[in-house]
């Protein structure tokens, strides 16, 4: 895992560069430059310590800088009879270009961005893993190219400008969507796409060379047994290559879910002394115990670590920062602090990222497993908004008549709006406060959601289709990306492994959801492996004490933020409802008020710490 940065036409300032982003490549440091082309890599070494230093040549023509890991990168070497001087992925990749050219992208299991620097074509092959785990963002004015794995990288380099049309995407998702970003001229590089840079013209010919939707598109009629024990193989396999594809000692998050238990118990095979962390904070739930049942039926060296927000106060603008953007995930707080305490004993964690997307994990999804709400049905929508109008607003996030009054809510919608209200939910039904723009700022995201509505996909493909691109990749992806490199620590994801993002939205809706039982395939996959009180376990994330943040701890914090004379939101938030908010003179549930004021926090945050400086 580490840091690049690039440049064409424009010197890159190394010391800068190695001031910012120095938590991602603490080890080692390297440059390369050749005519117009400037290339930086920032090492944390974790594979072929001694052989992989960066930037990498092959001959006098190929440079390489590249972010990530490539897994099955040995056994790709054997398919394809590729011979090097180390056994670095790095090298790899560079060999597979050499012998496949672009193509050779559909054959890596693994999370990567790299930039490729072609000497006798003047040209600049960057591409990104599918899912999107590794980040790039790019910096294009039509005179010079930059990029860098982070955007704070690129506001210390250049005189960034704040592009105000991108924020009303933030309001309404609290995250920029896609590839846009808080800046002018600057966009993130999407999953699963490559771009081609003619280092002359400065022209880039962009190419979506994965996709999820397809294979969405695609049916197998697999059985629960054979499905489960092709999950079962796939997730082995995953694990073991993720665990040998390092020359330091690999360790477990572990909750007291199904998708960590299941990576835990799969390491523990392959390593007899893995190493485990488990959180426990206050909350209303603690998960501790639960983990502690998979950490002692594995005999695992566990650690749990005990995490207080005592200190919230003094961290969160920090914390906030590392982003580079506005991000509203409150989760990402946590996820910092177990970061933190987990990289003083490992360097490398394994993580169940991406299991709820692909196999069904959210509560949400049951209603869509029965019906698609996608279909704009006015026999449905016209009596669920007359209901809704006269059913009193839910108290209680967690309660039956919350998920009852979320459906109704959710089947009064039309197109975007629905997913946008069974998704991140944040300002959905009070939007009509957002200081309306002259232009549909959700355009393109209308025009992708209409793509994957339309499509002859059930209601809960379609919305696990949306989540994958949307939610996983601006948000979750994101948040783990920066909790743990920020703490130099690196994070993998088995289920994100390449045969299970080509297999499991193929499968039978009712062996992800069935009857109201998510994650069908995987609880029994569990019973394989996992005590049986935890295979039944509802999902939970962190417990965040959102509500007690907002109105004790960080409440002063947050008022002087968000009432500031020359505060961010009042370009985009009618600053009556802001205020009515932080008052409580408007009827909004408890939850959805706290996360909308929180996310508005964000923002500020953002704005007068580093867009302001």
């Amino acid at each position: 895992m580490c840091g690049i940065a690039g440049s064409i036409n424009f010197k890159l300032a190394y010391n800068t560069i190695n001031t910012v982003m120095h938590h991602r490549g603490p080890d080692e440091q390297g440059s390369f430059t050749h005519d117009n082309v400037d290339m930086y890599h920032l090492r944390l070494s974790i594979m072929d310590i001694g052989g992989g230093r960066q930037p990498m040549h092959l001959g006098n023509r190929y440079s390489i800088i590249f972010n990530g890991e490539i897994y099955n990168h040995a056994s790709v070497r054997k398919q394809f009879g590729l011979t090097g001087h180390t056994h670095s992925d790095t090298e790899t990749l560079l060999l597979l270009y050499e012998k496949l050219g672009e193509d050779f992208l559909q054959y890596l299991d693994g999370m990567f961005v790299f930039a490729i620097y072609d000497a006798t074509e003047k040209k600049i092959f960057i591409a990104r893993d599918r899912a999107g785990k590794k980040p790039l963002y790019i910096y294009n004015d039509q005179q010079k190219i930059v990029f860098a794995s982070e955007l704070n990288c690129l506001k210390h380099l250049l005189p960034l400008e704040m592009n105000q049309d991108n924020f009303y995407h933030y309001m309404r998702l609290g995250v920029f969507y896609r590839k846009l970003t808080p800046y002018k001229n600057v966009s993130e590089v999407t999953a699963g796409t490559s771009l081609a840079i003619d280092c002359s013209s400065l022209t880039i010919t962009e190419k979506r060379w994965w996709n999820i939707h397809p294979f969405y598109l695609k049916q197998h009629n697999d059985s629960l047994q054979t499905a489960v024990e092709k999950t079962d193989f796939m997730l082995q396999q995953a694990v073991q290559r993720r665990i040998e594809s390092s020359d330091l000692e690999v360790g477990c998050f572990l909750s007291g879910g199904i998708d960590s238990g299941l990576t835990t118990a799969i390491a523990s095979t392959f390593n007899s002394k893995l190493k485990t962390f488990t959180v426990s904070f206050a909350g209303e739930y603690d998960e501790a115990p639960l983990a502690k049942l998979v950490a002692d039926k594995y005999k695992t060296d566990h650690t749990e670590i005990r995490i207080s927000f005592d200190n919230l106060r003094n961290d969160v603008e920090n914390i906030l920062c590392n982003y580079g953007e506005p991000f509203f995930d409150s989760s990402a707080i946590p996820s910092f602090y177990v970061s933190k305490e987990a990289r003083k004993h490992v360097t490398v964690i394994l993580n169940g990222d991406g299991a709820d997307e692909l196999f069904g994990g959210y509560r949400r999804y049951v209603p869509f497993s029965k019906y698609d709400f996608f279909t704009g049905n006015a026999l449905v929508k016209t009596p669920a908004a007359l209901l809704k109008k006269l059913m009193p607003v839910s108290a209680d996030k967690k309660s039956t008549y919350n998920f009852l009054y979320r459906l109704v809510s959710l089947a009064s919608k039309s197109n975007l709006e629905i997913y946008l209200s069974a998704g991140l939910d944040i300002i959905e039904d009070y939007e009509r406060y957002i200081i309306q723009p002259s232009f549909d700022y959700l355009e393109q995201m209308r025009a992708d959601f209409n793509n994957i509505a339309q499509a002859p996909l059930s209601g809960l493909k379609k919305i696990m289709n949306m989540d994958f691109d949307t939610n996983l990749f601006s948000d979750l992806l994101v948040k783990m990306d920066i909790a743990t490199m920020a703490n130099s620590l690196e994070g993998r994801s088995p289920f994100l492994c390449k045969e299970l993002l080509e297999y499991a939205p193929s499968l039978p809706d009712s062996l992800k959801v069935n009857g109201s039982t998510t994650k069908y395939l995987l609880r029994n996959l569990a019973k394989k492996y996992l005590p049986e009180t935890l295979i039944h376990q509802p999902k939970r994330g962190f417990e965040i004490p959102l509500k007690s943040w907002v109105d004790n701890q960080l409440q002063d914090m947050i008022r002087d933020y968000i009432t500031s004379s020359s505060a961010l939101n009042r370009n985009f938030v009618q600053y009556a409802f802001t205020e009515k908010l932080l008052n409580k003179k408007i009827n909004v549930p408890a939850e959805k008020r706290a996360k909308i004021l929180w996310t508005i926090f964000c923002m500020e945050v953002w704005y007068k710490k580093v867009y302001l400086g």
